[in-house]
């Protein structure tokens, strides 16, 4: 059984009665899941981006969209237009099954991790947080591996309240950091 049967199926009825809700409707769920990598070499080396675009789309089973600079900006040497970052937006099924990917295999090998932080909320019941090597994945290959990057993630949900997102994101099995 996949996480979005199990979620129907356990879940539901468990955040039903911690949230207090009557109708299964008003539960939230995940509406998507946003993985963003920026490289600041890129503007040096474009061709940086394929090679994480190969990995990225290893771990998400997803090709990669290329974003490109909205701005100028002479500090960082950057045009408008030139390749920055890589994005995947993941919605319903595969944005479920990252998160078990996430939640169960590439969460337990960052080295001395003590849970994600609580502070990654943002008032309106999404969640952001950072991984700081995409290592961790079990689709990486770690001896093939051309450039170690990190990622962005960002989790929507239909939470109206952070109390809520946290309770469906504890549910899913999201090991958060004990305060």
């Amino acid at each position: 059984m996949n996480l979005l049967e199990e979620f129907r199926k356990n879940i539901v009825p468990q955040l039903m009665k911690e949230l207090g809700v009557d109708n299964p409707m008003q539960v939230p769920r995940i509406e998507k899941v946003v993985i963003n990598v920026t490289d600041g070499e890129a503007v040096k080396d474009p061709k940086i981006l394929d090679v994480i675009a190969q990995d990225l789309a290893l771990i998400t089973g997803q090709k990669p969209r290329l974003i490109r600079a909205r701005k100028s900006v002479a500090a960082f040497h950057l045009r408008k237009g030139m390749p920055i970052a890589l994005k995947v937006t993941l919605r319903g099924k595969r944005a479920y099954d990252f998160i078990v990917r996430l939640v169960h295999f590439a969460l337990p090998r960052v080295r001395d991790f003590r849970g994600i932080p609580l502070d990654g909320f943002d008032g309106r019941g999404n969640y952001n947080f950072g991984l700081s090597e995409h290592t961790v994945f079990p689709e990486i290959d770690i001896d093939k591996v051309k450039r170690v990057f990190g990622m962005d993630i960002n989790i929507t949900t239909t939470a109206k309240t952070d109390r809520e997102a946290l309770a469906l994101l504890r549910a899913l099995g999201f090991p958060f950091e004990r305060r």
